[in-house]
């Protein structure tokens, strides 16, 4: 029998179409889409880039840590954990002024999204009127809005919404197996509660995982289900490999192949079709030949800068210089479309929220009003 062309082998291989968004992806799916060969993923993966996304064009974001260390979280991978000694000091919330002024510096560098970071478990009541006020005047200056707070509840998430703010960053981290042997003092039910409070609020969701933690190959693909599962999908999909820092738990795990990686990024291209999968920390190890696969493979932003946080990032000349060279250019914003469109889905949360609570009130009296026979 003569061998199958590259055509029909490809063909066989594509378990969805490129347009197809689906959310029941089994485990034994996204398994067989890692074992396939390298240059068939790939190819599997720009198709379905093409799809939905100018496969040149980069989503460029900013990320300002605005409140530093002593986090309560154990988090194995975290600096900013206060369980371990990593040197890093602790700093207060930001001043507003400080803040807008690095997102106006962003904005100038060509940064679309503005993300702010802040080690809590929780915002508490007093530092949130404060972020509240940031998201209001950094979304004046033209940006999206993005922040990663900790755990929000749904009052929370809402008073987010109505300041502004585009995207809440919550990532999973890690698939729900592996989940407790990198973090003990927050469930993985509590992260999907606070994506649920996110986007019950219309705010869109950014969330993805870390690689490299010492996790098997099917936790890898876990994690992935566990993203393609809600619905819609996160609009945002970090995948970051992990930054070994002196002082963490994980400072001396071995490190993940890059081509393992790139492979990650592919299946979530082809699992999040329409979703923004960002290249994200680790990026200050890797070579720009490793970069360009992962962009080939479907990854489309990137956080733009000097840090992350509280680890390096690839200098913004650096970025510039590997854009020039891979023919690569900022994705526009379209502000007026996105701001309008977020604005209907928020509405459509408040009135969502407000019919169910009017429900819940409505039971409530009843069961009062009831009678009730065996009183009688």
């Amino acid at each position: 029998m003569p061998p199958a062309s590259h055509e029909s082998r490809a063909a066989s291989q594509t378990l969805a179409p490129p347009g197809e968004i689906r959310h029941d992806w089994s485990l034994a799916e996204i398994e067989a889409l890692f074992a396939q060969p390298f240059n068939d993923l790939l190819f599997q993966a720009q198709q379905v880039h093409r799809a939905h996304f100018d496969p040149n064009a980069v989503q460029v974001s900013t990320l300002l840590s605005i409140k530093t260390g002593a986090c309560p979280e154990d988090c194995k991978y975290c600096p900013q954990s206060g369980h371990y000694n990593t040197g890093l000091g602790k700093e207060k919330l930001l001043a507003v002024e400080k803040v807008v002024e690095q997102a106006r510096a962003a904005r100038e560098a060509g940064a679309s999204r503005f993300c702010m970071g802040a080690a809590w478990k929780s915002p508490r009541e007093r530092d949130l009127d404060v972020v509240l006020e940031m998201v209001r005047r950094v979304k004046s200056l033209g940006l999206e809005t993005c922040m990663t707070l900790g755990m929000v509840d749904s009052a929370q998430a809402g008073r987010l919404a109505a300041a502004g703010l585009d995207y809440y960053n919550h990532n999973l981290d890690t698939s729900p197996e592996y989940y407790g042997e990198i973090i003990t003092t927050r469930t993985y039910a509590d992260r999907l509660a606070t994506l649920g409070n996110v986007r019950q609020a219309g705010m869109k969701v950014c969330s993805g995982g870390i690689l490299g933690m010492g996790e098997a190959p099917r936790d890898r693909a876990a994690l992935l289900q566990q993203l393609v599962r809600l619905q819609p999908h996160p609009e945002s999909v970090p995948i970051n490999m992990l930054v070994k820092v002196p002082g963490t738990p994980l400072e001396d795990v071995e490190d993940l192949d890059p081509i393992v990686f790139i492979r990650a990024i592919a299946v979530a291209r082809i699992l999040m079709p329409a979703s923004h999968v960002r290249l994200s920390a680790g990026r200050e190890q890797m070579s720009d030949s490793t970069q360009a696969l992962a962009f080939l493979a479907g990854a489309n932003s990137i956080f733009y800068g000097d840090q992350l946080l509280t680890t390096a990032n690839p200098q913004a000349e650096q970025d510039r210089a590997l854009f020039a060279k891979l023919s690569l250019h900022p994705e526009r914003r379209e502000t007026c479309s996105d701001d309008a469109r977020q604005q209907a889905e928020l509405e459509a949360a408040l009135d969502a929220s407000a019919v169910r609570q009017a429900a819940t009130a409505l039971d409530t009296e009843a069961s009062r009003l009831a009678y009730d026979a065996s009183r009688a």
